[in-house]
């Protein structure tokens, strides 16, 4: 998950060009005498405002002219000549995020309680963002310079949050009024641009759903393939949110969106070949339906957005099941023995033997025992495969759904798990570690979204912690399969 710095924007405004925050050694930058601190406030003779506007303006320019502010006060002016590909082995300042003018009823920032970090109460509505990390923009407050900026830059594709084509309910979501919330001007000036859009719905029973769902898809169908994709995603209510105005998502409302939507994606698949709208995993799970096929979801264009996750997990641990129980990877000689590999697999799969008898025997490790904590609707599905993995290999592999007490309400994914909900769950644990999911602890620093630390969580737990996402815990259990030595990761280790 990224976060930005939260700073005033009016600080940036202060103070002109982009900072240098680290100049790697022997580099360009180096050379020209470059320092952290340092500010690049032009580039042949074009202001900068962040490092996409430097990245711009040198990209593919071997002649440059820099225009910097010393960090001392000093303003030097650098010429360089460089080849076309040099690059200048700097790290810049994070992008301060342009804030979001709207009063979404949905807003997840009025979800959240009052001591979450200050970082999660900050509203972006930023093009830039959009572009670098998927985040999705109304466009409502967006001027037409930052547009024109869009098209200059090339910052395409762009994520747009369009939740409903029906002026009057658009409006109504982003608490805003009618003209402010129009936006089809811009979003025309952008297709005839050629800047891709992915577009995003979150759906709010009672408000954008039924009939204005359905012309909001057909709506959108008709600025194909310029808008690429649509995700359609549930409105999540936190303990915190108390505006009336919201109604909860039911199992009975997602089965009956999956069953209208179900119907538009058809035919868009006859008219175009692909599926175009996607509804988030939570509709399916939360509706006891079953994740649509890879087929599906094609080249998955709104995975960020808990689209197709779930599929490309399965798919994913389903591989890797299969190489280990053929032996096509590293180590796995050591873990499934040649005598049994695929008849005992096939035995359990048929039924001639019982979990317990499989588990039990005697060609198969004992010592892999741990416990996996995850979020409440991905739990099941996690078991299931962990129930596979266990009786392959003989492991005792326990996954246990953790509830979040943090947010409450409807909050049951994974990635917004705190450090406060895992050590409520320290006494069930069984076995010699624990792993977590590695999204729940922010990229760029060892926290999770109440302020916990990653140490501080460890140290409410007697056997080692792991934060790991999937390409991780397989590492973890090829590396069990090949030592009978204890594992390598450090328990205050963050497993990249």
């Amino acid at each position: 998950m990224y976060e930005f710095a939260v700073t005033p924007a009016i600080t940036q405004l202060r103070r002109p060009g982009v900072m240098i925050t680290a100049v790697e050694p022997s580099s360009l930058g180096a050379e020209l005498g470059l320092e952290p601190n340092d500010r690049i406030v032009r580039v042949n003779g074009h202001l900068v405002r962040d490092y996409l506007d430097f990245r711009f303006q040198t990209a593919g320019e071997t002649e440059l002219t820099l225009l910097v502010k010393k960090a001392n006060g000093e303003t030097w002016e650098i010429e360089v000549e460089r080849d076309e590909t040099e690059d200048f082995g700097l790290t810049f300042e994070q992008i301060i995020p342009r804030q979001c003018a709207n009063d979404c009823i949905f807003c997840f920032c009025k979800g959240n309680p009052k001591t979450a970090r200050p970082s999660l109460f900050v509203r972006d509505e930023d093009i830039r963002l959009s572009f670098l990390y998927g985040n999705y923009t109304t466009l409502t407050s967006v001027t037409q310079e930052e547009l024109n900026r869009i098209v200059r830059q090339r910052l395409s594709p762009q994520y747009v949050s369009i939740h409903a084509t029906d002026l009057k309910t658009r409006a109504y979501l982003l608490g805003v009024s009618e003209k402010r919330a129009d936006i089809s001007d811009k979003l025309k000036f952008l297709l005839d641009n050629n800047i891709e859009i992915h577009a995003q719905i979150v759906l709010c029973p009672k408000i954008n759903d039924g009939e204005i769902l359905q012309k909001t898809l057909l709506d959108l169908a008709e600025l194909y393939p310029k808008i690429i994709s649509v995700a359609v995603v549930p409105v999540a209510l936190t303990r915190y949110n108390t505006d009336e105005r919201l109604t909860r998502v039911t199992p009975e409302f997602c089965r009956t969106v999956i069953k209208q939507v179900g119907k538009l994606q058809k035919e868009f698949r006859r008219r175009f070949g692909k599926t175009f709208a996607f509804l988030a995993d939570e509709i399916y799970i939360k509706g006891g339906v079953k994740i649509p096929s890879r087929r599906h979801y094609g080249n998955y264009p709104q995975i960020e957005d808990g689209v197709g996750m779930i599929r490309t997990f399965l798919d994913s641990f389903k591989r890797f099941l299969s190489k280990l129980e053929k032996g096509n990877l590293n180590g796995v000689e050591s873990i499934v023995p040649k005598s049994v590999r695929g008849s005992a697999m096939q035995a359990f799969a048929n039924g001639s033997i019982s979990e317990m008898s499989f588990v039990q025997s005697e060609v198969y490790p004992k010592r892999l025992r741990g416990t996996i904590l995850t979020g409440e609707m991905f739990a099941p599905i996690l078991a299931e495969q962990i129930k596979n993995l266990n009786c392959l290999i003989g492991s005792r592999l326990e996954v246990i759904a953790v509830p979040n007490t943090y947010f409450g309400g409807d909050v049951a994914v994974a990635g917004l798990l705190t450090g406060q909900d895992f050590v409520a769950f320290r006494n069930k644990v069984k076995g010699d570690f624990v792993i977590i999911p590695q999204h729940t602890i922010k990229s760029d620093e060892p926290i999770f979204l109440d302020g916990m630390t990653f140490d501080e969580l460890c140290s409410n737990f007697k056997v080692p912690v792991y934060p790991l996402d999937l390409k991780g815990f397989i590492k973890f259990i090829l590396n069990f399969g090949k030592s009978n030595e204890s594992h390598s990761f450090r328990r205050k280790k963050i497993i990249p």
